[in-house]
């Protein structure tokens, strides 16, 4: 291997990397539905608030429980993991469960859980 393609991939894989340091799971209740987007990719989901059955405060861990972070499933249904070990799980009215990584878990879970009765009743 030459010394130009050592320098072009050394300068790929710092590039990656920066990217991948960059990216927050951002998680935004509105008025009829919850948006959870990681930022610095073009992925998010919408979940109307209708929709959340139920909202539990829950510790994981992310390697053991969904492989890893960012966008996965697995044994606990769908995850959106950025950091940490403590996030909110919500059972929907289809059958899913998702869960949202989350530093202020309890908060998100109370906000949820008020919010969706709302619209529920």
């Amino acid at each position: 291997m030459s010394n130009g393609n050592v320098i072009g991939w050394t300068i790929f894989l710092w590039v990656i990397f920066f990217r991948l340091i960059t990216i927050r799971l951002v998680t935004e209740v509105h008025d009829e539905d919850f948006l959870i987007s990681l930022r610095g990719f073009w992925r998010s989901r919408r979940i109307l608030l209708n929709e959340i059955r139920s909202a539990e405060i829950v510790s994981y861990d992310p390697i053991h429980d969904y492989g890893g972070y960012g966008i996965r499933s697995g044994r606990f249904g769908t995850a959106y993991i950025a950091g940490g070990t403590r996030g909110v799980r919500m059972k929907l009215a289809n059958g899913a469960t998702v869960t949202v990584g989350s530093e202020r878990s309890e908060e998100l879970a109370g906000f949820l859980m008020s919010s969706a009765r709302r619209n529920f009743l």
